[in-house]
């Protein structure tokens, strides 16, 4: 991680009420914490959404890695593709 030195730069709030930070930070989400009028601090930042929250938990990683884990040692083949075909057929009649 890159530690950018601090910079002080004048920008001009245009009529829109809209302030360009750079191409660099294009598309990025960021924090704006207002401590008083007039006075912003301004950070990048990323955004779980609530129903995405389980995707970060300590289970789901766990079990995103049991997976992966047993995927390397289980390589796909249809081998047994005519039997699996067979038991979807059964399923849905």
């Amino acid at each position: 991680m890159a530690i950018a030195a601090n910079s002080t730069s004048v920008k001009v709030i245009g009529t829109n009420g809209q302030i360009s930070l750079g191409k660099q930070y294009a598309g990025r989400q960021v924090l704006v914490e207002e401590s008083e009028p007039g006075v912003w601090l301004v950070r990048t930042a990323t955004v779980i959404p609530d129903n995405e929250q389980w995707l970060h938990s300590s289970k789901a990683s766990t079990d995103l890695a049991n997976a992966l884990s047993w995927a390397a040692i289980n390589p796909p083949s249809d081998g047994a593709l005519n039997e699996t075909l067979r038991r979807i057929s059964d399923v849905e009649k």
